[in-house]
């Protein structure tokens, strides 16, 4: 960390390997002197599950909160440290918080309540934050960090004033930081809606803004071009279902090499790879089917139809689960021009489509296959597919910038926050 800041005009050997040169003027300590552990405190939730709390307190798990109760078990000023391994191996998340007020930890977190005439609350946390926990994490089937490994953790310790300079300094900068993170996250959701607002008008108005226009029938849909036809989804296209081989059965599942899709492989809008495989026989043997390529692949049962119509086009010949469709459409209408038009109004479509009452969201195959969709002529369709794709790699460009600028940040306010507790820098002077 160089530029605007300086590093301390001295430094000595900290004695304890991990912790290297220190400021001439600084000590080293470990957890156990610095804080008490209160990790006896904690109480069951006398038999609530989880999601039937309701409150305002927050009830704080290993990576951060995780539900909110009515009730608290402490009420003070504390650092909640994570227990289980797997925060602790990505750089740009916290692994201690420092949380002022009621709380409820959960099992998984370490509460330390800091020796207020030793250390900072904030700069505890801070210096945490900083530690590399693979020196202390145990554990054969699971990473863990144990009391006992917890108050061994040695620490860089400035004086007591030192400490709330460089606290309040951190405060200060990381916040900046995080209000820029906050700038590039709030623009990829702008670019996220932009693009499905593009999609969506170049599939239901079409590109001419000089076109005649009519009534389509269809509310939410309201006027589309007049030379497209409003189409029933089922004269368009059939439809293929599929099922899920016995497990019971190992060969149905070892060595396969015929892809099994399931919603859970529907991250993208293509599929050429999934998660199983099956074999030849486990298709003859069950009720699951061959899906050539280029279908529109859509799930039709799952939680995450309560936000969003996952679909995809499948470039390889696949197989489905029961929680799927496939629709193979007839020369009437292009199956990338289908997939636009889905993913551009899968709010509305969500409305149209879904199932009331049901225990697990799911798409009615009447309601599905008797929508209405507008039809342009294929010469249309195919010239606002290539509209859509020159379009679409714009958005991709301008959200991968501002992926890239979070990174950034993240990896900026980290490296400020360990130049800052390890004694690489001098902050005393900032004001």
């Amino acid at each position: 960390m160089t530029g605007r800041y300086k590093a301390y005009p001295e430094y000595k050997e900290s004695n304890t390997t991990e912790l290297g040169c220190i400021p001439s003027h600084w000590k080293t300590s470990k957890v156990r002197y610095l804080s008490y552990c209160l990790d006896g405190k904690r109480i069951p939730l006398n038999g609530s599950e989880r999601g039937e709390m309701q409150g305002s307190i927050p009830y704080w798990g290993a990576n951060s909160i995780v539900d909110y109760v009515n009730n608290y078990i402490l009420d003070e000023d504390l650092i909640l440290l994570g227990e289980d391994g797997a925060p602790f191996f990505d750089a740009t998340r916290n692994v201690a918080f420092f949380v002022q007020g009621k709380v409820w930890p959960n099992n998984h977190v370490h509460v330390l309540r800091p020796r207020k005439d030793k250390v900072k609350a904030q700069f505890l946390a801070y210096a945490l934050n900083c530690v590399d926990y693979h020196l202390y994490i145990t554990g054969s089937t699971r990473d863990k960090l144990n009391q006992s490994a917890m108050n061994d953790i040695a620490l860089r310790l400035p004086t007591y004033e030192e400490q709330q300079k460089i606290a309040n300094f951190l405060d200060n900068e990381t916040a900046k930081i995080d209000t820029l993170i906050t700038k590039q996250e709030k623009l990829i959701e702008l670019l996220k809606e932009k693009r499905q607002a593009v999609i969506s008008h170049a599939v239901t108005k079409g590109l001419n803004p000089n076109a005649p226009m009519k009534d389509s029938g269809v509310e939410w849909l309201g006027k589309v071009p007049e030379h497209w036809d409003i189409t029933p989804l089922k004269h368009l296209c059939s439809f293929s279902g599929g099922g899920t081989p016995t497990k019971d059965n190992l060969s149905y599942w070892t060595n396969g090499t015929v892809p099994w899709v399931s919603p859970k492989d529907m991250k993208s809008q293509r599929v050429t790879q999934t998660s199983d495989y099956i074999t030849d026989t486990a298709v003859m043997e069950s009720s699951t089917n061959y899906v050539d390529s280029g279908a529109l692949l859509m799930v039709v049962r799952s939680g995450i139809l309560q936000r969003t119509i996952p679909v995809a086009i499948n470039d390889v010949i696949i197989t489905l689960n029961q929680d799927m469709k496939a629709l193979k459409f007839n020369l009437k209408m292009d199956v990338e021009f289908a997939l636009h038009f889905i993913a551009g109004n899968e709010k509305a479509l969500l409305l149209e489509w879904s199932k009331e009452g049901a225990t697990v969201e799911s798409i009615e195959h009447e309601y599905l296959s008797n929508g209405l969709i507008p039809v342009p002529p294929m010469e249309e369709q195919l010239s606002i597919i290539q509209y859509l794709s020159v379009e679409m790699n714009k958005f991709s460009q301008l959200e991968a910038k501002a992926g890239i600028g979070i990174t950034l940040l993240k990896e900026r306010k980290t490296a400020l926050i360990s130049a800052a507790v390890t004694g690489k820098i001098d902050v005393c002077g900032w004001s």
